[in-house]
């Protein structure tokens, strides 16, 4: 009989469970699909020899995640980090560009470079107080209040009709949109503006960065780990009924709250499970993947040296097409999240050719192919695009619901992004990741600090079982900690 059982191996069911097995706890694994990674799975989705990564694929969050760092991730996944974190392309040739360098990427957005230095400059300086305070639990006090301050009155600028009282120019706002749309929500918004201001200090103060190999790598890390400490995995395993499991003093559960709904069944009280029945899901996206006979022919030929392209054009071009998916409709050029990661990583493609991963919103459970769309949206910033497609997949909202139960209607942020959906997740509340039944815990993406490859939620739902159930102090997660 294990200590603990885990339910999903994606990247916070594997951080919940290398922080049990660390703690000198038997811990056994259940994951529903043939491979373990969840958000983390890199695959031949076509051709032989040509890797895509399958959800997440540049993780700013690598570097910076509370748990990765104690982990010591960088030391056990090879990362690379562009020195051009990100851009977006304009009409007529012209980017706006994002270097880890602050001062370079200033330099380069004319007239209201120093604007945007001004409101960039303190969250990188601070960023390891930021992170910080948007990845811990709620309803506590920051480790710096004046850095948390800053943070949330830039927040209220960028997320309010102030969001373009310090710019002239069409770059800057380009630049701070594109990061702030990863976020599926209405622009401007201040969940969205917290959101992007976090991802864009992490492009200056540690770089985006992509794991070699893919973002399977990140998983196999954490499986290396968990069971050099003794930890067991069930691939094939999908536990529909909390029953299925063996008997263990606690479970964590990286699912969906519609999930632990139905697998807790009458455990739970009524008042919880109506906030499980009801909590609010994002809209979707489709994804569509490459292969290519060549490198995208950006007009800005600058972009070719970027992880990320944000493609969508100016401020109100994007905001227009987010908040149309917002609506309930397709954009007719929607905002196209574009990595390009067989640039950086020779591995990804044969020699001659590449990999590019791309998406758009779209609302939620939609069937729509959005291959056209995308297609049509990075031809018009570099064209002859289509001339180098050799191969396409495609996977709509209603497939990636699919493909993972999580991602309820095609939602990967597990949970509508807005204010009340930062604090609702699933319940208000100063631990969300207990549940009402003794020994279970909540650790998925619907659960604080929220979306992302970070590990934050399986680690805090880790922490709490630790100290109710075992009373326990959490251990080191470093390389040379036994």
């Amino acid at each position: 009989m294990p200590d603990v059982t885990v339910v999903g191996a994606g990247p916070n069911g594997l951080a919940a469970a290398a922080v049990m097995a660390r703690a000198g706890l038997s811990v056994e694994v259940f994951e529903a699909a043939p491979v373990i990674g969840g958000g983390t799975r890199t695959a031949e989705l076509m051709q032989p020899g040509h890797f895509h990564d399958v959800c997440s694929a540049v993780h700013p969050m690598a570097l910076a995640s509370p748990f990765f760092r104690a982990f010591e991730l960088s030391r056990r996944v090879d990362l690379v980090s562009p020195a051009l974190s990100y851009g977006s392309p304009l009409d007529g040739g012209r980017s706006a560009l994002a270097y880890r360098s602050l001062d370079r990427t200033a330099a380069g957005l004319g007239r209201d470079g120093a604007a945007y230095r001004k409101l960039m400059a303190p969250l990188v300086r601070n960023i390891d107080d930021v992170m910080d305070f948007t990845q811990n639990q709620l309803f506590r006090l920051p480790r710096n209040p004046l850095a948390a301050g800053i943070f949330g009155l830039r927040t209220v600028e960028q997320g309010s009709g102030l969001w373009n009282a310090r710019f002239r120019e069409e770059s800057a706002p380009a630049l701070l949109t594109g990061v702030a749309a990863h976020a599926v929500s209405h622009l401007p918004s201040l969940a969205a503006s917290g959101a992007g201001l976090m991802l864009g200090a992490l492009g200056h103060a540690e770089g985006w960065p992509i794991p070699l190999g893919g973002s399977a790598a990140i998983a196999a890390a954490l499986a290396q780990d968990i069971e050099a400490h003794g930890g067991v995995f069930h691939t094939n395993a999908p536990v529909n009924r909390l029953a299925d499991l063996p008997p263990a003093r606690a479970t964590l559960l990286d699912v969906a709250p519609r999930g632990l709904a139905d697998m807790a069944g009458d455990l739970l009280p009524d008042r919880y499970r109506r906030a499980l029945e009801t909590f609010r899901y994002g809209n979707g996206s489709c994804k569509v993947d490459f292969i290519l006979s060549g490198p995208v022919p950006w007009t800005a030929a600058e972009l070719a040296d970027a992880g990320t392209v944000h493609v969508g054009g100016t401020r109100a071009e994007v905001a227009y097409a987010e908040n149309e998916v917002i609506g309930g409709r397709h954009p007719e050029r929607p905002y196209v999240l574009v990595a390009q990661p067989s640039r950086f990583d020779g591995g990804r493609a044969p020699a001659g050719r590449h990999t590019l991963w791309t998406y758009c919103h779209v609302p939620a459970g939609s069937t729509k192919d959005m291959k056209e769309a995308i297609t049509a949206q990075i031809e018009r910033f570099a064209p002859g695009f289509r001339d180098l497609v050799l191969d396409v997949n495609v996977v709509t909202a209603a497939q990636l619901a699919e493909y993972n139960r999580n991602y309820v209607g095609g939602d990967f942020s597990a949970g509508t992004m807005d204010l009340r959906g930062l604090v609702q997740r699933p319940v208000v509340s100063r631990h969300p990741w207990r549940t009402p039944i003794r020994g279970v815990y909540l650790c998925s993406s619907s659960t604080p600090p929220g979306p992302g490859v970070t590990g934050m939620p399986g680690f805090h739902a880790a922490t709490y079982a630790l100290k109710d159930i075992f009373q326990l102090p959490v251990p080191m997660l470093g390389l040379n900690n036994p």
